[in-house]
């Protein structure tokens, strides 16, 4: 187990106060992980183990506690026996049938400090907010970056270089249970496989009581082959006809909004650079773990251009951007990343090989004339930086604090 650190710095100013700590993500992301590692800093601050009450929901020895009076009573129960603040840990929080009328109800009875982990983007809905009163804190877990994978890899496998060990991250991508595989390649593709079977089955098909679970497995497949392309549900829709299914646009984008709500695939809207606005249409999808990609549909070495866009995505969302695609007459910039005052934009290409790459990737800034960073991401080792334009090696990105 590595510390997330960079996870526990961003939740230690929220610890013993008045906020709930929800943690987001995909399933098997490591949010449960990052309870253990929670509970590991307030026992480095003296907090005595017997303070801590903690619950999986996935357990079928809890399944007594999935609804709120019975969780409530539960808590209420064992809280009596505990000298002073309670804390409570609670994970998968949303298979507990009214869940937030609970955990309402014991931030308001009990002295207690409440951690809580789901799977599921409308765990966070208008009707939480709306019992929650604004009194909680959302951290996304995400699976490992690349820094993230080194750490736990080079306990398993030694000596090898940066670049070796990104050729790895590329094919098993950072889902943290496969250290415990020993990132042996059959092991690795038979679990990404049942955890990828996992969140279609639980977190789509059974949260949105889907009935045709071939035609989802269709969408499934075409948005994790398309990761990184710009598509609209029309598109799909006449796709699946060629290959004899009918159904509607607004049917796919219900199941596309389930994926996501999985957190299985990340929607990037586009921007008009000219116009300042967001486009409605023709979004991009990327895939929570590039792993998952491999191990089901193949390809990341042959799709290495959209694999690569993939895994910088997910970095800029670890690192805390908003993220849109760029639009600016009939280019596109792949990544406009804003975080607070700062803005930066960011070309992603496999290798700068010929000048008419060079070309594509560095002329379309030239009608981009504020004085925000502009980089170009690419595998190359040698530094191509040009016309106050940051070339950068993608492996040295990815590392950089």
């Amino acid at each position: 187990m590595i510390k997330r650190e960079k996870y526990i710095q961003k939740i230690r100013p929220f610890i013993n106060k008045d906020l709930i700590k929800v943690l987001t993500g995909m399933r098997r992301s490591g949010k449960s992980v990052m309870l253990d590692l929670i509970k590991e800093e307030l026992l480095s601050s003296e907090v005595d183990p017997s303070q801590f009450i903690s619950i999986n929901f996935e357990n079928m020895n809890n399944t007594h506690l999935c609804d709120a009076v019975s969780l409530h009573n539960e808590i209420i129960k064992l809280s009596a026996f505990i000298k002073g603040k309670t804390y409570l840990f609670f994970d998968e929080i949303q298979e507990v049938k009214n869940w937030e009328k609970c955990i309402n109800s014991l931030r308001i009875e009990l002295d207690c400090d409440i951690y809580i982990t789901g799977s599921n983007a409308n765990l966070l809905s208008s009707e939480l907010a709306t019992y929650l009163a604004g009194r909680y804190v959302e951290f996304v877990i995400y699976p490992f970056s690349f820094s993230e994978f080194i750490e736990l890899y080079n306990t398993i496998h030694l000596g090898m270089t940066n670049q070796q060990l990104f050729n790895e991250y590329l094919m098993y991508g950072g889902m943290p249970y496969l250290a415990n595989l020993n990132y042996n390649k059959e092991a690795v593709n038979r679990y990404l496989l049942d955890l990828f079977n996992s969140v279609e089955l639980k977190d789509i098909v059974k949260r949105n009581k889907i009935r045709d679970i071939d035609i989802l497995e269709r969408i499934l497949a075409f948005v994790t082959k398309n990761i990184g392309t710009t598509f609209s549900a029309t598109s799909i829709s006449k796709y699946l006809k060629n290959e004899g299914c009918s159904i509607s646009p607004e049917t796919i984008l219900n199941y596309i909004k389930a994926c996501v709500n999985a957190y299985l695939f990340y929607p990037v809207k586009r921007m008009d650079l000219r116009g300042k606005k967001v486009l409605t249409v023709n979004e991009k999808y990327y895939i929570a773990d590039h792993g998952i990609r491999e191990a089901v549909y193949g390809g990341n070495q042959t799709d290495i251009q959209l694999v690569l866009e993939n895994i910088v995505y997910m970095e800029l969302l670890r690192r805390g951007y908003t993220i849109h695609i760029g639009k600016i007459d009939n280019k596109e910039i792949d990544f406009i990343c804003e975080k607070q005052n700062n803005k930066i934009y960011i070309q992603v290409t496999y290798l700068l090989a010929s000048q008419e790459t060079i070309d594509r990737e560095f002329k379309v800034y030239d009608t981009i004339k504020d004085n925000y960073p502009k980089y170009v991401l690419s595998l190359d080792p040698f530094n191509m930086s040009q016309n106050g334009i940051i070339h950068r090696n993608i492996i040295d990105f990815l590392l950089e604090e």
